[in-house]
């Protein structure tokens, strides 16, 4: 492991989350490199597993990611036969990307791989303080479709 700016408890929250989101990131990119996958492919697959239907220019608004560093990640997904893209039905210009029955197999084996890497990474806290982090995380994160990507 590299050695960098240490945070500290009175450290800046955007710093530490940014930190911790950093640390999160290697452990759930060691287990998606695990099963041949990039990190961001293993996101983009869980975004299609979760809210199915996306265009793919709501997809990268989802994701916070521009349209061609999407359509790079769309398109190797494709080629691995892990997405596919429908035309939408109502305008034939849209594309609908959708994740196959091999893409779904892969991510859940690296979404279970995942869930162990975390609960290792925050063995020294109780269900319960995990908890109230995840309900925390989600009240910072609320409703809002931020621009830009931390992938």
């Amino acid at each position: 492991m590299t050695e960098g700016p240490a945070p500290s408890l009175d450290s800046e929250i955007t710093w530490l989350l940014h930190r911790a989101a950093q640390r999160m990131h290697v452990v759930t990119g060691e287990q998606a490199e695990r099963h041949g996958l990039h990190l961001r492919d293993y996101i983009v697959l869980s975004a299609l597993d979760k809210t199915p239907g996306l265009t793919q220019v709501e997809l990268a608004r989802a994701l916070g990611l521009d349209k061609t560093t999407l359509m790079t990640q769309l398109d190797r997904l494709e080629q691995g036969d892990l997405v596919v893209r429908h035309s939408a039905p109502h305008d034939r210009r849209l594309r609908i990307p959708a994740i196959t029955t091999a893409g779904e197999e892969v991510r859940a084996r690296v979404a279970h791989d995942s869930e162990e890497a975390e609960r290792n990474a925050m063995a020294g806290f109780s269900q319960a303080e995990v908890d109230t982090f995840r309900r925390m995380l989600f009240a910072i994160i609320g409703t809002a479709v931020d621009p830009g990507s931390c992938l």
